[in-house]
Formats: structure tokens, sequence, C-alpha cells
């Protein structure tokens, strides 16, 4: 309880400074370590880890939550964290407003917050968005989509939002799926302010999937050396797992590719690519929810053609030192003072 008073009580103090803080984003001769972001079903709450090597991650707060969800979400409860480094030096979190267990937590008395009869299952209807120049001090929103765009009232679900900068727009960029009422999830996109406060444009669509009777979801997209994007996705077949499409341009002309890219015999989800510190090598993170006990799998490339299987968390050369079934996460690089503040901050 006392953390989530006392992570409320920051939001409020730092909302002004955390707004108004101008910065650039350090180059990648600057950095030193990298950020994990991700979140816990026992908890549905914002949990962050380190590492100095880019292997071996460590949580900070000992695994414990640096951002409750309850104080957080109007469900009570986030999902989905991803963290990205804006060209102003800011950090961008992103995260799904929903609680899978709300009901039996309390939170609230029907299974979803709407009916599951007219929007379907795990309904819910927006994001929380953050921004921070230090990664301890927040500012903090809560993103509405029905109540926002009249235009999505039939909205039946709004997941797994991501940040990015479209250099063409000069503007931050929230993809993220979305389900309208009963229909299949689809891959949207729409712009927000500097402020990370508030989407300023109505969501459009970001990728269509060849075979529309097939689901597509958490999409995850990496500026390539050539000057391409490659938009890493989930495709739900049987078993559902992962694939790539290539475009010149960040938000349209995604060209479909019907390779699976995750080296998993089993089902898994939520895509996150981040590159080595100066080497031209990129990992490919993924979250297997059909193993037992739940973890993440890796795999490297350094053409996004050919890609190396780096096996599983604590199961090859990926390592945690103190957690384990660790959901739906992101990494960034960030500075060796950056971490280090971090980890000071949390003891």
């Amino acid at each position: 309880m006392a953390l989530r008073f006392w992570f409320l009580g920051l939001l409020v103090l730092c909302s002004a400074c955390a707004k108004t803080e101008k910065n650039t984003a350090p180059a990648e001769k600057d950095m030193g370590a990298y950020l994990l972001v991700y979140f816990s079903d026992d908890d549905h709450s914002l949990h962050m880890a380190t590492s100095h090597d880019g292997y071996t991650f460590t949580a900070v707060n000992n695994n414990q939550p640096v951002a409750a969800g309850d104080t957080l979400a109007s469900q009570k409860g986030i999902r989905d964290p991803h963290i990205f480094r804006g060209p102003d030096g800011g950090f961008y979190l992103a995260m799904t407003d929903l609680h899978l267990f709300a009901q039996r937590e309390g939170y609230r008395e029907t299974e979803w917050e709407r009916d599951v009869d007219q929007y379907d299952w795990g309904n819910n209807r927006g994001f929380v968005l953050m921004k921070s120049f230090d990664l301890i001090h927040w500012t903090h929103s809560n993103v509405i989509l029905n109540d926002a765009f009249p235009e999505l009232k039939e909205m039946g679900c709004s997941w797994a939002p991501q940040t990015a900068y479209d250099p063409v727009a000069g503007k931050m960029m929230l993809y993220f799926t979305m389900r309208m009422g009963h229909g299949r999830t689809k891959l949207y996109y729409a712009y927000t302010d500097n402020d990370f406060t508030k989407l300023t444009t109505l969501p459009r669509p970001l990728f269509e999937y060849p075979d529309s009777t097939i689901q597509i979801l958490d999409a995850d997209i990496t500026p390539m050396p050539d000057g391409r994007y490659c938009m890493m996705y989930v495709a739900q077949e049987q078993p559902g797992g992962i694939k790539m499409a290539f475009s010149d341009s960040i938000h349209s002309g995604y060209a479909y590719q019907p390779a699976w890219v995750d080296l998993e015999p089993g089902a898994c989800e939520a895509p996150n690519v981040w590159k080595r510190i100066g080497e031209e090598k990129w990992v490919l993170m993924y979250d297997i929810f059909s193993v037992q006990p739940h973890n993440f799998g890796f795999c490297e490339t350094s053409d996004f053609v050919t890609f190396r299987d780096l096996g599983h968390f604590n199961e090859g050369v990926m390592k945690t030192t103190n957690f384990t079934s660790p959901k739906h996460g992101a990494v960034i690089q960030i500075t060796a003072e950056e971490a280090r503040g971090l980890e000071n901050h949390w003891h």
C-alpha cells in the first residue's frame, strides 16, 4: 500500500517539471547498459530490470513493482509495457489499461468492464501513457479511446501500445492492437502530442494481413540500417507466432513476408527488437506463453534475414538473477549513469 501512495504522490509532484525539461537523446556511443520493462500477472503492475552487458538482467526493487497498476490504470491493472526513447531524450512508456482478474481481486463486480456479449473477451478501452527524462520522475495520463473518438464507440479492445518517432511527420506515433466489437484484432496507429498525454489523430490501419480470417496483434517497429523499417508482429495461426513485414514508411506500405521468425514449436507473442550496443546485431525477444513455467525466448540477427537461436531466459546465454517468468516486455539502451541512478534509487 505504501508503494501505491508514494508513486501517486510522485506523479503529482513531478508532472510540471517532467513536461518542460528539454534534452536530446544520447548517441549510441554514450550508451552503457540496457533497461527491461515488463509486468507480472500476479500484480498487474510495472517492473523494471537493468543489464550492463545485454545478457544478464537484474530486477530493481528486488522484483517488486516500481509502479502499482491500481494507481495507474482505470481498470486497476496494467499489461504490455513498452518503453521508447524519443529524439528529445525523453522516455515514453505506454501500457495496456486492463486487469484480467479484476473481479477476483474485488475491483469490479463483473468479469469484464463491459458486456462480453457485445464487446467480447477482455474488453478494455485504452492505455496508460507516461513520460520521464530520468526514469524516476514521470508524468501520467489515461487515454480512453472511445471517449476521445466517437468513431470508436463500438471498439471491443485496445491492447499492446508501442511508441515510435515518425521522422517525416516530426511526431511521436503510438501503434497498437484494436478490435471493433466481435471482429478480428488488427494493427492501428495514431499520433500523440509532444507531452505524451493524448492521441491527436483518429487511429488508422497500420497493416493488413493477406488472410482476413487471421487475427494480427503485438506489432514492434525497428528502423533498419538501410533506411527501411522492419515490423515484427504476431499472426494467430496454428500455432501463433512472429512474422516480419518491411516498408520504406514507418506507418504504411508494409510488405507481407510468409516466413516465421521465432524458433518456438509452440505459440508465442509480444515481439520486441533491440540493438546490442556498439554491434551490428539485433535481438528479437518474445513472450512464450505456451511453455510452463512461462518464459521469454530470444534470437539474434545481423541482417533481418537469418536468426540465431539464443534460447530462453536461464536456459541459454540470456539470464535473470532475481526474477522469473516476466510477461510482455521491452528493452532499450540506456547510459551507465542512467542505470546506476535507477538502481540506486530502488536500492
